[in-house]
């Protein structure tokens, strides 16, 4: 049976090892939360560290751990000190966290810390390569992890890949200061499917692979290779049952109440109109818990009548107190904490009741059932599941959520008061309107939020990715449905090797070369000319380039060759080193074309014209993405009218615009040079649309192969020029 590798930092249980001791249970995080059905009650095995280092691990501990481990359906990448301490506490949390939550000031780039993060991948990669089975699919999760889709990918090319990043993922400006950001994103792209929280982090990740690495994406999926990669936004839920149903258990008069919630209750006795004002984070610098605290500060000193009414109850929960910049926010806390509660105090009334620490599930409830409001304000976060699991535990639907606009979760949740968390006036104005707001408002708001959150728990999100991951295998397949595998390249070479007349007509940019910046750049190296020799040296072979060039950069460069050429998509033809034109055109419309194409120009940095003998060809390349997007459907706008009067037809190339006459195509030459002799095997290999026509012009009995993975009218695919000269040099192996 088919199983489900999934994969994070961590693994979802807690080890423990005292006096010699072994004690394992399992965590009860969302991700574990989320993954029970798929893992623990499905068929699937969970990879990932097990929280104790190699170092730790002694020869008669470590067969029982891994024991333990194996039990529970998982398997343990061993990491020792100095992974730890470089690859998470390092790179991760040092690097890729802060960055992602657009904390520049906090990031550091360390070259060794890279090696670090590299080499824990690997190790991971090791793993899972060695449990992974044929049919098997891959979910992997988190920043940690980045590089990992690609690793796997690289030696299992038929594995399903699915990636989910928890955090947000910057903006292009921000990401672009990565020195590794290639790296990084070629890593995600090993995922057939890659996840976000909200569409904006998908957004951002979209942006910078156009921009970084020049992909072609079409909406939500990205061309990469052979593959179309999908990305998507799941934005991820809570187990809605267990704090909804927790909640109801805690309100029942029959149940045993908790010290915590007997004190929590002699202050809310003191009158009708005392309330709580909930705040749990865990003491990140991305919570913005000092911007909480001085916004509290001011809005006791805008809205004085509250003093001795209202209480801040906050649950900051101890993060990474090894790390210098967390150490430095725990001192900020404490101090804001001991100064507002030094200036507002009375002798019954301490307006912020601050706990450092952590508390088990049971007293997290006595928070939630009894907090008016809870004031859930990051400056930046992924997600933010504490702000649903307070939503499920209203159970009278009573309560207000002051929620941060910049938590992944205020997209989902706009029943919620939206604040800017850098604003102490958005937090007053938002405090005393929860405090005001009537009861039948606080349960509409309540109400609609409940019904969405219970609808889209954390089961339907794990649900709902592994649904669409599943999904992109038929995307793959329509992508590489002409994909030429070994069998036909095995025929084609052995169709060539008999047959009597050939004919290779091979378009250039794009299928001989690669692309480049600069056209003039792309000029054929030595190994290029020598295997174009071997087919012109070859009996009843006939060797043509047809390609969208000028006449006179073609004839610059194979000068000396004898190679037959056709030059300007289809005007020029060179036989026996003579050209002659196959067609001719008019000139005299470049005139009024060319003005217009240089207001373009000098509105998009980046671009140039190129400008032909009978065409004029706009190249963006080197331009913005989305700039250049937006340019390109103007550019069609303004020119749709003038070609169509002018007999001009306007061609979409690969990151170029071209205006020639509509009486000029590849097709119509190709249809010429085969009424010149009758041909046993023609190949015909092209890239770009404009190629399409020759493929269309091909008789039945030829080998038309499109270079890329794109819908084509071609018999077959290949991957790039790379592959073309690789086929090409089968062909002529006995030249």
């Amino acid at each position: 049976m088919n199983k489900t590798i999934i994969v994070s930092n961590r693994l979802p249980l807690q080890i423990a090892i005292e006096e010699d001791k072994l004690n394992v249970t399992p965590s009860v995080g969302g991700l574990a939360t989320g993954m029970k059905s798929v893992h623990a009650d499905g068929n699937g095995v969970w990879v990932g560290w097990s929280g104790i280092t190699d170092e730790d691990l002694d020869e008669d501990l470590k067969p029982k751990v891994n024991e333990k481990i194996e039990n529970a359906k998982c398997k343990a990448v061993g990491l020792t000190e100095a992974d730890v301490e470089d690859f998470y506490l390092g790179f991760s949390n040092r690097t890729l966290w802060p960055l992602f939550h657009y904390f520049l000031e906090y990031t550091k780039f360390e070259t060794e810390q890279w090696d670090a993060y590299k080499r824990v991948n690997e190790k991971f990669a090791e793993v899972v390569l060695d449990t992974i089975e044929e049919g098997d699919t891959v979910w992997v999760h988190d920043y940690q992890l980045l590089l990992l889709p690609q690793l796997i990918k690289d030696k299992r090319p038929d594995v399903t890949i699915g990636f989910f990043l928890h955090i947000p993922f910057p903006s292009y400006e921000i990401f672009r200061t990565f020195p590794w950001r290639q790296e990084l994103l070629t890593g995600m792209l090993g995922a057939d499917l890659i996840g976000f929280h909200t569409y904006d982090y998908e957004r951002h990740f979209l942006s910078s692979v156009k921009r970084i690495l020049r992909l072609d994406v079409n909406f939500n999926e990205i061309t990469y290779h052979d593959r179309i990669v999908k990305v998507d936004s799941f934005p991820m839920g809570i187990d809605y049952g267990k704090f909804s149903n927790a909640a109801l258990v805690h309100d029942n008069p029959d149940t045993k109440k908790s010290e915590l919630q007997k004190r929590l209750d002699t202050h809310l006795n003191e009158g009708d109109d005392q309330k709580f004002i909930l705040s749990i984070d865990r003491l990140d610098y991305t919570k913005g818990i000092p911007n909480r605290l001085r916004a509290f500060e001011h809005f006791l000193n805008t809205y004085p009548q509250y003093k001795e009414k209202v209480r801040l109850v906050m649950l900051a929960v101890p993060s990474r107190s090894n790390v210098p910049q967390y150490q430095k926010l725990k001192r900020e806390t404490d101090e804001l904490v001991g100064r507002i509660n030094g200036e507002f105090s009375t002798v019954s009334w301490t307006p912020i009741w601050y706990f450092y620490r952590s508390l088990p599930f049971e007293n997290l409830i006595d928070l939630y059932t009894s907090s008016d409001i809870a004031l859930i304000t990051p400056v930046r976060d992924g997600m933010n599941l504490v702000a649903k699991e307070y939503v499920a535990t209203r159970t009278k639907q009573d309560g207000v959520l002051i929620l941060s606009e910049m938590a992944g979760a205020a997209k989902e949740m706009n029943e919620a008061i939206l604040i800017n968390p850098n604003s102490l006036e958005d937090f007053a104005t938002a405090l005393d309107k929860a405090l005001t707001m009537p009861l039948e408002e606080q349960q509409s708001r309540m109400k609609i939020l409940q019904k969405r959150l219970k609808r889209y728990d954390v089961e339907k999100w794990a649900e709902e990715f592994f649904k669409t991951l599943e999904a992109t295998n038929q995307i793959q397949e329509v992508a590489v449905s002409k994909k030429l595998n070994d069998t036909e390249e095995a025929t084609i070479v052995e169709q060539f090797k008999n047959a009597k007349n050939r004919l290779v007509l091979l378009d250039y940019d794009g299928t001989l070369v690669g692309f480049k910046d600069n056209p003039q750049d792309a000029k054929p190296d030595a190994k290029l000319f020598n295997l174009l020799d071997k087919f012109e040296n070859q009996n009843n072979t006939r060797l043509c380039l047809i390609s969208g060039r000028d006449k006179a950069t073609f004839e610059d460069w194979y000068a000396q060759k004898d190679y037959d050429l056709i030059t300007d998509h289809g005007v020029w033809m060179r036989e026996h080193k003579e050209w002659t034109p196959l067609e001719i055109l008019k000139t005299e419309w470049m005139a009024n074309i060319k003005p217009i194409l240089e207001t373009f120009v000098d509105r998009t940095p980046g671009t140039f014209i190129e400008e032909k003998e009978y065409s004029l060809a706009w190249h963006y390349r080197t331009a913005d993405p989305e700039l250049a997007q937006i340019r390109t459907l103007e550019i069609n706008t303004v020119l749709t009218s003038m070609v169509a009067n002018n007999e001009l037809s306007v061609l979409q190339g690969n990151k170029v615009i071209e205006i020639k006459s509509s009486n000029v195509n590849k097709g119509r030459a190709t249809t010429q040079l085969l009424r010149k002799e009758d041909y046993d095997f023609i190949l015909i290999m092209g890239d770009d649309w404009t190629d399409e026509y020759m493929f269309e012009a091909a008789p039945e009995l030829a080998t038309t192969i499109k270079v890329g993975y794109v819908k084509t009218k071609a018999k077959y695919q290949i991957k790039g020029p790379e592959e073309v000269r690789q086929l090409l040099e089968k062909l002529t192996l006995d030249a």
